[in-house]
């Protein structure tokens, strides 16, 4: 128990720093568009990572034996989540953006948890139906209520991004790919994938102090050090468990949107975050006697050896 005490901690840690990455941006300077910052963020992120592995010793010959379509999964997971989220919440606020991104991923994990053969956490239904009623809330804007709809399905994009990013990078921990190890070919493939859009687009906006600031905050803070903290607790994690304590993500990032941005999100908006996230809420609190029996996916019958 205590190891699973640690890892949940370790997951709120990472998703305290996954927190400021939406208010970090608004400070960058004018010139930096989505698709620059997410590629810098991490590109700066994944050569840390890849640093941080090496040093550790985990980037040895046995890398030629990883599971290669998990850490691809994986890769193409990080890559998507950038572009939705950045552009996301430059058209939906970061308050808002970052709740319908992390609030659908939860969602969307258990229900591709559930197809994979894993069974539903304890109080699942109700969590869900509290946090799909928060986004109709969200997505059924009036003319008061000013909503970018383009903006938060955006986010909503981030969010799959994520549920994918999830479970695939569990999956590779649990055929034994060593944790840095794995954040670090996640997002290094990912760089890799964004490298075009980080040379064809103009990032003079990286030269400005500020702007490498910013850069530097998002590739070293807010993803090597997030990883790092995400990946041990995600050995010891369920995947559909882990999206769900990402919860302190969203309330980072609406704290810091509203006190440190001055975001004020519009009336069915903030019922409809409240909504998502006392869904999310319920699911955290549920007896868990379910989920701690299994803490790792369930291993085929016997006789299947596929």
């Amino acid at each position: 128990m205590r190891g699973k005490a640690f890892g949940r901690l370790w997951i709120v840690a990472a998703a305290i720093l996954w927190g400021t990455t939406g208010t970090a941006q608004a400070f960058a300077p004018p010139g930096a568009t989505p698709p620059s910052v997410g590629a810098s963020r991490i590109l700066i992120g994944g050569l840390a990572l890849l640093v941080v592995a090496g040093l550790q010793g985990q980037l040895s010959r046995h890398a030629a034996c990883w599971p290669r379509l998990p850490l691809l999964l994986a890769a193409l997971g990080v890559a998507a989540y950038q572009l939705c989220f950045f552009a996301g919440v430059v058209r939906a606020g970061v308050a808002l953006g970052t709740v319908v991104a992390l609030g659908s991923a939860p969602i969307l994990t258990g229900m591709v948890t559930k197809l994979r053969g894993e069974p539903w956490e304890p109080g699942w239904p109700i969590a869900t139906f509290l946090a799909l009623l928060g986004l109709a809330c969200i997505l059924l804007p009036g003319r008061a209520n000013h909503v970018d709809l383009l903006g938060v399905m955006l986010c909503a994009g981030a969010g799959a991004a994520y549920a994918m990013f999830t479970v695939a990078s569990r999956q590779a921990l649990l055929a034994g790919t060593p944790e840095t190890g794995t954040m670090a070919i996640a997002f290094t493939g990912g760089a890799a994938l964004l490298l075009p859009l980080l040379l064809l687009r103009p990032h003079d906006w990286l030269a400005n102090p500020r702007g490498l600031a910013v850069a530097l905050h998002l590739g070293l803070i807010a993803t090597a050090l997030a990883y790092i903290c995400f990946s041990r607790g995600l050995r010891v994690t369920p995947a559909s468990t882990a999206t769900t304590l990402s919860l302190a993500e969203p309330l980072t990032a609406t704290t810091l949107g509203i006190v440190v941005l001055g975001e004020r999100p519009p009336l069915m908006a903030a019922v409809g975050m409240l909504l998502l996230l006392s869904g999310l809420v319920w699911l955290a609190i549920t007896p868990r006697w379910r989920r701690d029996a299994r803490l790792s996916i369930p291993p085929p019958p016997a006789g299947n050896a596929g």
